[in-house]
C-alpha cells in the first residue's frame, strides 16, 4: 500500500509539533542549574572592600555611590559567572528556566533601585540597607524557585538580614557586609560544592 504524499506531510508536521511541545514542557519544568557558586563567592568577596570604604561615610551620597559601584561590579561578575557555567554545562543561559529566574528576580531589584531616590530625598538613607536586602531577598526567593534549592534559602537569609537592618539602622553598613558579602560567600561555597561550581 502506497501512502499519499499529503498524509506523509501531515504526519511530519504533527511529529514536529509534538517534539516542540515536549521540548517546551521540559524547559518549563527544568530547574536553572547554572547558578555559579564560585561566582557568588567572588560577588561576596567584592562586597567586603566596598563595606570598608562605605564605613567611612554615614549614609550620605558618597556611601550610596560606593554601594552602587559595588552593585554594578556584582552584577557584572554574576553575568560572567552564569555565562561561564552555562557554557561549561552546555546550557543556553537564556533558556526557559534562565529566563524565568531573570524575570522573577528583576522586578524586586528594580523596585529597590527606584525606591532609593525618594528615600534619599526624604533623608531616610539609614533605611536603605534594610530595604535593599529585603527586596533583593524577595528577588532571590522568586528567581530561586526555578533554581537549585539553596537559592531560595539564601533569599530567606537576606530577608532576615534586611529585617535586622531595618530594626537596627545603626548596623546598616555591617548588615550590608553580612548580607551582600557574607551570605554570598557562604551560599556560594555551598552551591559550588553541592551543585558543581
Amino acid at each position: 500500500m502506497v501512502r499519499e504524499p499529503r498524509s506523509d506531510a501531515l504526519l511530519n508536521t504533527r511529529a514536529v509539533d509534538d517534539l516542540r511541545f515536549i521540548r517546551q514542557t521540559m524547559e518549563r519544568s527544568a530547574a536553572f542549574t547554572a547558578v555559579p557558586g564560585w561566582g557568588m563567592l567572588a560577588v561576596g568577596a567584592s562586597a567586603i572592600p566596598a563595606a570598608w570604604l562605605a564605613s567611612h561615610y554615614a549614609f550620605n551620597l558618597r556611601w550610596i555611590e560606593i554601594w552602587i559601584c559595588e552593585a554594578v561590579l556584582a552584577v557584572s561578575l554574576s553575568i560572567v559567572a552564569v555565562q561561564s557555567k552555562a557554557v561549561k554545562r552546555g546550557l543556553p543561559w537564556s533558556s526557559g528556566p534562565g529566563r524565568k529566574v531573570a524575570l522573577s528576580f528583576l522586578p524586586p531589584v528594580a523596585t529597590a533601585a527606584l525606591l532609593t531616590i525618594p528615600l534619599l530625598r526624604a533623608n531616610l538613607g539609614a533605611v536603605l540597607p534594610g530595604m535593599w536586602m529585603l527586596l533583593y531577598g524577595v528577588g532571590v526567593i522568586s528567581g530561586g524557585s526555578f533554581s537549585v534549592p539553596a537559592v531560595p534559602v539564601m533569599g530567606v537569609a537576606f530577608l532576615a538580614t534586611g529585617a535586622t537592618a531595618l530594626f537596627f539602622p545603626g548596623l546598616g553598613n555591617w548588615a550590608m557586609v553580612a548580607g551582600f558579602g557574607g551570605l554570598h560567600i557562604l551560599f556560594g561555597v555551598w552551591i559550588a560544592r553541592r551543585y558543581g561550581g
